[in-house]
């Protein structure tokens, strides 16, 4: 019976977490490009979260470990190969899109500033978003089971 509850708590925070998850990840892919906004050739990408989260979810999210299975994907061999906090499993985030440049430059570079500066900004607002309603869901359940409120 106590699995069963914590299978169902489990599955109540799913979203929630799935969705800091991506969050999280997809700040990562903003700021790599913020950072390569001067280096000739480099393409700026992004990913679609609706779609992404929509994936994931419908994944299960978790392998046998209880693990989120979204990982950080290389493109290449000179990259460093990393996993988003709490995460594992192979390319489940899915293939990285191309962003088209509003305005090509001499050098093939992507990125356009202002772009990955409002996306940049627009992702950490729905971040700190996600995390202050999972915190209330945490602090309401905490509420519920709390003899004497």
């Amino acid at each position: 019976m106590e699995t069963r509850m914590i299978d169902q708590l489990d599955a109540a925070f799913k979203f929630g977490q799935e969705a800091l998850n991506l969050r999280g990840y997809r700040q990562q892919v903003l700021s790599s490009n913020i950072a390569n906004a001067d280096t000739p050739g480099y393409e700026a990408r992004d990913l679609d979260f609706a779609s992404t989260l929509t994936t994931a979810l419908k994944k299960g999210g978790h392998d046998e470990s209880g693990k989120s299975g979204l990982e950080l994907v290389t493109t290449d061999a000179g990259h460093i190969a990393g996993q988003a906090p709490g995460t594992s499993g192979a390319d489940a985030y899915g293939r990285l899109a191309y962003r088209n440049p509003l305005q090509p430059s001499l050098d093939g570079n992507t990125v356009d500033l202002d772009t990955e500066r409002v996306n940049f900004a627009d992702n950490a607002l729905h971040y700190e978003t996600g995390m202050t309603v999972l915190s209330g869901q945490i602090k309401t359940m905490i509420a519920a089971i709390t003899p004497g409120t």
